[in-house]
């Protein structure tokens, strides 16, 4: 079985790449996949570039062309909850997109045709890599951000929203927590491309999964330097995490 790994950057899968063992490029329809193996595992990496069409293309690309089987997202986020912070990470339960609105046709955060506003993650797939990014978090992450001045690290589990807007502003945080809260969701993580995957993983009834580590605050609150928390932080959890949940696969 083929497996896809996603993420929306170079600096977020420079990592992983380096690993892989019999590597060979295709370049399609303006992206590169990479073909692979990865601890005894049949890969696929992708760099779906940032935003939800972006996203939805690279991963319709993954199954239709690559026919890969399960795909997981594995890159940075800003944090929405209480008591998610810098240098967490994020395990998705469920995605919506918090910059939909087709009302008053539809309520808003619905998607039109599916009556729904979220879209569950891979129940086994989620368990699994959360047992991962447990095992990363419970090893050496503690000193990488302590390189930083950040606390140790900690897993959050929930539901992550998707949207084609880079929030980074207390009062857009505000108005995005308070329009989710309304409809009864609380979401612990912000980013632009996780939401569009998780629906056409649904479309074509792919396990997917995400983990997402958190870079910022999505806030104007001072926070760390984007390309060295990547490189110290986010890039060391994304090749320890993705090894061990294949690893145990």
């Amino acid at each position: 079985m083929t497996l896809a790994i996603l993420s929306a950057l170079p600096e977020e899968q420079v990592g992983i790449a380096a690993l892989l063992s019999d590597a060979r490029t295709t370049d399609y329809a303006g992206r590169r996949y990479t073909r692979g193996q990865l601890q005894g595992h049949a890969v696929v990496l992708a760099l779906s570039g940032i935003g939800k069409v972006a996203a939805a293309s690279t991963a319709a690309t993954l199954i239709e062309r690559f026919g890969v089987r399960a795909m997981v997202f594995t890159g940075v986020a800003g944090g929405l909850g209480e008591g998610v912070q810098v240098g967490d990470v994020v395990v998705a339960s469920s995605y919506a997109q918090h910059d939909m609105d087709a009302s008053p046709l539809f309520p808003r955060y619905e998607v039109p045709g599916y009556g729904r506003a979220r879209f569950d993650c891979d129940a086994v797939l989620s368990a699994q890599l959360a047992v991962a990014v447990q095992q990363c978090l419970a090893s050496g992450a503690a000193a990488w951000t302590a390189e930083l001045g950040l606390p140790a690290p900690r897993m959050h589990q929930g539901l992550v929203v998707s949207g084609d807007r880079f929030v980074s502003s207390a009062a857009e945080v505000q108005a995005l927590r308070s329009g989710l809260q309304a409809v009864g969701m609380e979401a612990l993580a912000v980013e632009m491309e996780g939401a569009a995957v998780a629906q056409v993983c649904a479309d074509h009834g792919l396990p997917f999964a995400a983990m997402r580590s958190i870079s910022d605050r999505a806030d104007d609150s001072a926070h760390l330097d984007f390309p060295v928390f990547v490189q110290t932080v986010a890039s060391r959890y994304a090749v320890a995490i993705v090894q061990q949940w294949l690893a145990a696969r």
